[in-house]
């Protein structure tokens, strides 16, 4: 009996018999992964079990890689997006703020305007009480 290939070397005594059919294509992704796991995989398919599971687990990684990336852009443009509403609404804000105060200054204007009036028509008709007693 053969001992068991250590991890990232693959066995050459395969419980699948080997009858190329299809050649294996891997992308680039899959090559770099691979070799980083230090295996390499027969050109043609069909693969053995181990060979499968190898690439499965390489293509797992890519897709969570992929999924991570996705991800994270996702949420950079939600918040780039928060961000562009919290100075949306700052600008507002400030606005509202500048409209307050004119109005508050308007406001203060008729206010004295109002009062001088009144005074003005107070004056007025106490004149002309104290006219009619005479």
């Amino acid at each position: 009996e053969t001992p068991p290939a250590p991890r990232g070397v693959l066995s050459a005594h395969s419980t699948s018999p080997r009858v190329p059919s299809q050649q294996l294509r891997l992308t680039e992704e899959e090559k770099r992964l691979l070799a980083q796991e230090g295996v390499t995989l027969p050109n043609a398919l069909p693969l053995t079990q181990a060979e499968e599971r190898i690439l499965k687990k390489v293509r797992r990684k890519i897709r969570n890689k992929q999924s991570a990336q996705d991800s994270r852009r996702r949420k950079k443009e939600y918040l780039d997006g928060l961000e562009n509403r919290v100075a949306a609404c700052s600008a507002q804000n400030q606005e509202l703020r500048n409209r307050v105060q004119e109005l508050e200054k308007l406001n203060g204007s008729l206010l004295r305007q109002l009062q001088a009036l009144i005074k003005q028509t107070s004056n007025k008709a106490a004149q002309t009480s104290t006219c009619a007693l005479v």
